[in-house]
């Protein structure tokens, strides 16, 4: 296979220097035997099928090691096993890309819902807290109403005065926990240089 590359390449050197002399300003019957020798080397070509071109260039490629330390190579690739799904391409890039924000309401809003809890335990006020939640059961109903199809929204609303509770007890526990810390022990020089002893 080696002999058969090597003369690939001497080929392709003779081509590349056939090229060059054309705006070398020579003379025309120079350029009619240039114009045979491509004619020819076209000739060649088209008698080459594209699977024995592709059958070269992959063991070409094999030899020079470019197939070497693939990034699945040895194991089975994700998403192989699983039935077709018409979006895969979109999910794939909203996954490796990490973007939020994206995507059928229906998805977004059960991403939001799991992580609601979380959301209202960083605001300060009640107010706030029922601001989030009505806001959230409006954009529920809202996605609820729409009929552009996609997956079915079974994101339920939440009720506020409960969820505004359930913040009430997260908040006192906290602070509980909080005030359940002992104090650290100062050290001696922080006791002297506060003037406590």
């Amino acid at each position: 296979m080696s002999g058969g590359a090597g003369d690939f390449r001497k080929r392709l050197e003779r081509a590349a220097e056939v090229r060059s002399y054309r705006g070398a300003g020579i003379s025309a019957e120079e350029e009619a035997a240039l114009d045979a020798l491509d004619a020819q080397e076209r000739e060649k070509r088209r008698k080459v099928s594209d699977a024995a071109r592709a059958e070269y260039l992959v063991r070409d490629a094999m030899a020079q090691g470019k197939f070497d330390n693939l990034k699945y190579a040895g194991k089975p690739i994700p998403g192989l096993v699983e039935s077709y799904d018409p979006d895969w391409w979109v999910k794939g890039l909203i996954q490796r890309e990490n973007i939020s924000g994206l995507g059928p309401a229906a998805i977004l809003l059960r991403t939001e819902d799991a992580e609601l809890d979380a959301k209202l335990d960083v605001q300060y006020t009640e107010q706030q807290v029922r601001d989030v939640l009505e806001d959230f059961n409006r954009r529920v109903i809202d996605a609820r109403r729409q009929l552009q199809g996609g997956p079915p929204v079974i994101t339920k609303t939440r009720d506020v005065e409960e969820e505004v509770q359930r913040w009430r007890g997260r908040r006192a526990a906290r602070v509980q926990e909080a005030s359940a810390e002992p104090e650290p022990e100062r050290s001696w020089w922080k006791r002297l240089w506060k003037g406590t002893g």
